[in-house]
């Protein structure tokens, strides 16, 4: 196909594993963070890692926009469904993250969030989700695009619709669309959690942390940038991490030949002393963005004062509050929410994951108690997720073969 095809052609894969073996320095060892799901998935499906010189170590970073959402944020929309009657449209990957246990202390038979609560389940530990709440009896339907949200409403118009809208840029500027549209038409019934959280920001967190500045135990040496977010963004938001951490950053696309192109480029500067934002993805990405969606974005919303991320914690100025403009379209404002931080199950090291901290296969639940078709933490929900995207492509399956002796 073409324009995919291009960028999959294994021969040219190996040839700039070559060259970043040969331009390496055997004196030192290189970490860049792959930010972006995408890039994680990428880098399990294609097998990039093989092709990487030992040299060369990828950090999984905190770029799938599922797995940032904290189990709070997923109580809340089951909530909304549960307690509310309304019907809550949201993304395929999001019905499945685990939210908090499906029953509490028995509370004359109510569920503590809501509804009924069944007999079978009564003292159980298991996780809700809002597809579990969707069997349960709470209409919760999977969209495809916000619009799909907006049209549900019109479809509805003696039910409360409230739109879960979670991710990063990419996914703001059809959310604030729906917004607009929504207020030109009047349509009392829709509202939006918004759940939006920005890049940026978590690069700066992750550059304070502990981890990288104090402890060095996360050491990274440069960013490969996200591609769709910055097809909105822009390449100009990253020259802060350059400038200010001396961390240089490439944006590539998704495609196996783009992110081995982006690690060619980070180990050349890296040799050269350089902390520079460059753009592998010049087919897409320009240095000021869509300035269009930007308009958009900012005339529906305004920054929030600190936010909740699954692993990173608060993170100030790190996500998006819809402005006092659009309030009537605010779920937060029309249902009185309040948001209350859930801690993750114990033994699940998805927040360590997300930081860079640890691998998949350094949780004990990974590939045992949690798989994709029964996960446990955010990171085996989505194909970007770094647990997923393992566990799917084989990349903790290398055992020893031994040969059977002839009988």
């Amino acid at each position: 196909m073409k324009y995919v095809d291009e960028f999959r052609d294994g021969a040219l894969a190996r040839g700039i594993g070559a060259r970043i073996a040969a331009e390496v320095r055997p004196d030192r060892r290189y970490s860049f963070m792959e930010f972006c799901g995408g890039h994680t998935h990428a880098i399990s499906r294609y097998g990039i890692a093989e092709l990487l010189p030992e040299a060369v170590h990828m950090i999984h970073g905190p770029g799938c926009p599922v797995c940032v959402l904290p189990i709070g944020r997923i109580d809340q929309a089951i909530g909304i469904a549960l307690k509310h009657g309304a019907i809550v449209c949201t993304y395929g990957d999001t019905m499945r993250v685990p939210a908090s246990p499906a029953a509490g202390p028995p509370q004359g038979g109510q569920h503590p969030l809501g509804g009924r609560e069944p007999q079978a389940s009564r003292g159980s530990t298991e996780s809700l989700s809002l597809m579990k709440a969707k069997a349960r009896g709470a209409d919760i339907r999977m969209v495809y695009s916000a619009a799909d949200a907006l049209k549900t409403a019109r479809e509805n118009p003696a039910r409360e619709v409230v739109f879960f809208a979670i991710g990063f840029e990419t996914t703001t500027p059809p959310t604030a669309l729906v917004i607009q549209q929504a207020a030109k038409e009047g349509l009392g019934n829709f509202s939006v959690l918004c759940c939006h959280v920005l890049t940026p920001s978590a690069i700066t967190h992750i550059l304070e942390s502990a981890e990288v500045r104090r402890f060095g135990t996360v050491p990274i040496d440069g960013f490969i940038g996200p591609a769709h977010v910055s097809i909105v963004i822009g390449s100009g938001p990253y020259e802060h991490f350059a400038e200010e951490y001396r961390k240089p950053v490439v944006i590539a696309g998704f495609e196996p030949l783009d992110v081995m192109q982006a690690c060619l480029m980070l180990v050349r500067q890296v040799n050269e002393g350089r902390a520079e934002v460059e753009n592998q993805f010049v087919r897409a990405v320009t240095r000021q963005g869509n300035l269009a969606a930007q308009r958009a974005v900012s005339d529906v919303f305004e920054l929030r004062e600190r936010f909740e991320w699954r692993g990173l914690g608060e993170v100030p100025y790190s996500a998006l509050k819809i402005r006092a403009g659009y309030a009537a379209f605010d779920a937060e404002r029309r249902f009185d929410l309040h948001y209350e931080p859930v801690p993750d199950h114990k033994q699940c090291e998805c927040g360590a994951i997300l930081r860079g901290v640890k691998k998949p296969t350094d949780c004990k639940l990974f590939g045992n108690v949690c798989t994709p078709e029964n996960p446990t933490g955010s990171c085996m929900v989505s194909s970007e997720g770094a647990c997923a995207a393992h566990y799917s492509y084989g990349r903790f399956r290398d055992v020893e073969l031994v040969a059977e002796s002839a009988a």
